[in-house]
């Protein structure tokens, strides 16, 4: 019989920690421009400002301020890919699959250009040192997930899922964790049956573990109540969020 202490414990390390950070404006100039896949742009900005830039967390937001003409300028939510505070660059990886004015100007950017950012509010950080960790998403999941993996300490388990427009939009990155990915095409469906069918080949037997999902608000809200009334997991095992609505522009939402 579970003990009251015992379920206690159980729900403590799977408690997120919620870190605030001080909110600066800051103006970037791009001094680097990658195509990493047909789906993916990286562009890698430096500023003096970048010398104190604090992000706790792989899935932290940032906003971008994106220009536009005779207009006031256009705010986006991305997650800050990589940084270092002794060189004072930022990486931010752009999935273009998708039009709007963020993607067209990180499309016609070249090095020189400017970009003020601000941010990030704070961070909300899932647990560590769990026997496993899932991660689950869409193209705009693939930041966060990547830098996750490359800041993953040696002995950690991990596990992808990620559907994609093109099997050569698949993630390449180095990571110390025993990390097993798994990519999905998309065939015409929905995002949801694909994922949901897909889940037996990514979350262990047992369910101590945690899981984190981001992707197209209707798909992550799905997933997360599958996995919870579904699979039985606790909503506590899961951080979940919507990076992007379809028919809406800027939005991002969270799911409790």
């Amino acid at each position: 019989m579970t003990t009251p202490a015992e379920t206690a414990e159980a729900t403590d390390r799977w408690a997120l920690r919620r870190v605030r950070h001080e909110v600066r404006r800051r103006v970037l100039t791009v001094t680097a421009v990658e195509q990493l896949s047909p789906g993916m742009l990286r562009l890698v900005f430096a500023s003096p400002d970048l010398a104190d830039f604090v992000s706790a967390g792989f899935d932290d937001h940032i906003k971008l301020f994106f220009p536009i003409e005779d207009g006031e300028p256009v705010m986006r939510d991305y997650t800050p890919r990589s940084f270092d505070n002794v060189a004072a660059t930022l990486v931010i990886d752009f999935a273009v699959h998708e039009a709007g004015p963020a993607t067209a100007w990180a499309l016609s950017a070249k090095v020189g250009d400017t970009l003020n950012i601000g941010g990030p509010r704070g961070s909300v950080l899932i647990p560590d040192a769990l026997p496993w960790l899932v991660l689950i998403g869409d193209e705009t999941a693939l930041p966060a997930i990547g830098r996750r993996l490359e800041e993953a300490e040696g002995g950690e388990t991990i596990a992808t899922l990620a559907i994609l427009d093109a099997a050569n939009d698949a993630l390449a990155v180095e990571t110390k964790a025993a990390w097993t990915p798994h990519w999905l095409v998309r065939d015409g469906g929905d995002d949801t049956q694909a994922l949901t069918a897909a889940l037996d080949a990514v979350l262990p037997a047992d369910k101590e573990g945690f899981i984190w999902l981001a992707a197209e608000a209707r798909v992550a809200k799905a997933l997360r109540a599958h996995l919870v009334e579904v699979r039985g997991f606790s909503p506590k095992q899961i951080k979940a969020a919507g990076y992007w609505v379809r028919g809406a522009e800027g939005v991002h939402e969270r799911i409790e």
